[in-house]
């Protein structure tokens, strides 16, 4: 089997040995070397951890196969709680939001489909972009690398979660989405990726110039949105359309430095 046809069904079953030698023949593969492979005891959705180091750098071994991604918003079943500061916070602003917040997510979210993904590596936390969006696959591509498609971050981001966001369907009570503190958000996700953790500095840029996840720079914490608002950048199939706008603007030439990449390396 290749490396690339990894599926994380797979990969959930093996037992600690033989992930072991899949994790190191993945850091073989890319001229690496294993870090870490932690293996969970209870019941988990990914089971094994396993991180590589290449070039100095840092990455989570991410199986694919067969995976469900996007975000079906008429599945929503928020809690009275996130439904009532809506109206009290974001409808009261006057901003002209939609009445029923599912409006709202569905002008942002993808839709719900089923894609087939190669196994790859993927940095366990992003970077600053390097030079103007324009010219960072170039740049990357130097060094063997490559920036994620929107299935592959948001399979990364979920990790088959199924939810709003990567911990859930509501936001954390008493935490902020940003400036670290507590909160799942702050966690590292069941690959081990930094991801979706903090609005102001996880907008990160994919290979798709029409998405940006993981953040909104803070606009809409900025702009007085309500919490609901202030917390959707951070779900898994959040594409904010209006910050991939900005990046790829002619005020992103600018602001680039502002904005984050994750690198991938694929295992073919």
């Amino acid at each position: 089997m290749s490396l690339a046809d990894l599926t994380l069904a797979r990969w959930r079953g093996l037992d600690p040995a033989a992930a072991r030698r899949h994790a190191e023949e993945a850091a073989r593969r890319v001229g690496g070397r294993l870090v870490r492979l932690d293996t969970s005891a209870r019941p988990d959705p990914v089971r094994h951890r396993a991180v590589i180091e290449r070039a100095g750098q840092r990455y989570a071994l991410i199986p694919g196969g067969e995976v469900a991604v996007g975000y079906d918003v008429d599945a929503w079943r928020p809690s009275p709680g996130t439904l009532a500061s809506y109206r009290e916070e974001s409808l009261a602003a006057g901003y002209g939001f939609e009445t029923d917040p599912r409006a709202e997510l569905a002008r942002v979210m993808t839709p719900p489909r089923t894609v087939a993904l190669p196994a790859v590596l993927m940095a366990l936390e992003p970077g600053k972009l390097p030079e103007p969006p324009s010219l960072v696959a170039a740049l990357y591509a130097e060094d063997g690398l490559r920036l994620p498609r929107p299935d592959e971050w948001e399979h990364a981001c979920g990790a088959g979660a199924g939810t709003l966001f990567r911990w859930g369907d509501d936001v954390p009570e008493d935490a902020a989405p940003y400036g670290g503190g507590t909160g799942p958000h702050q966690l590292p996700n069941p690959f081990g990726l930094r991801i979706a953790s903090d609005v102001y500095d996880s907008a990160e840029m994919t290979a798709d110039p029409g998405s940006v996840y993981g953040g909104d720079g803070g606009a809409a914490v900025c702009g007085g949105y309500g919490t609901l608002l202030a917390w959707l950048p951070l779900a898994t199939a959040n594409r904010n359309p209006g910050t991939a706008e900005l990046l790829h603007g002619p005020e992103g030439e600018d602001l680039f430095e502002e904005f984050n990449a994750r690198a991938v390396i694929d295992l073919d």
